[in-house]
């Protein structure tokens, strides 16, 4: 996830509301992610360091057109792993169930 929105420094048309309620949307996301990667470290936990980061990043950005572009991209990026998730844990349901049905 790139980009993922500041936690302060906010003026103009976007809330410190909205950019905690992306980061707690991120979050919640994250934790659908309970595999470990090849380090063994579970993806949940990557993710949602990764997302800390680029938030921590963000945090200082007083450019209201800046603050509004990262929350919108934010929510896009977040919005298409969990179709993309739903998509693939969709497509091992069906698989699964029509391998039992044999």
């Amino acid at each position: 996830m790139v980009h993922l929105g500041p936690l302060g420094g906010l003026t103009g048309g976007t809330s410190k509301r909205e950019v905690l309620r992306l980061y707690r949307e991120i979050i919640r996301t994250a934790n659908a992610f309970y595999w470990p990667n090849e380090k063994g470290e579970p993806w949940s936990a990557v993710l949602k360091r990764s997302a800390r980061k680029e938030f921590e990043e963000a945090r200082n950005e007083t450019d209201p057109l800046i603050v509004a572009r990262l929350v919108v991209v934010g929510q896009q990026c977040v919005n298409e792993t969990r179709n993309k998730f739903n998509a693939m844990e969709e497509q091992i349901k069906n698989r699964v169930k029509s391998t039992r049905n044999r």
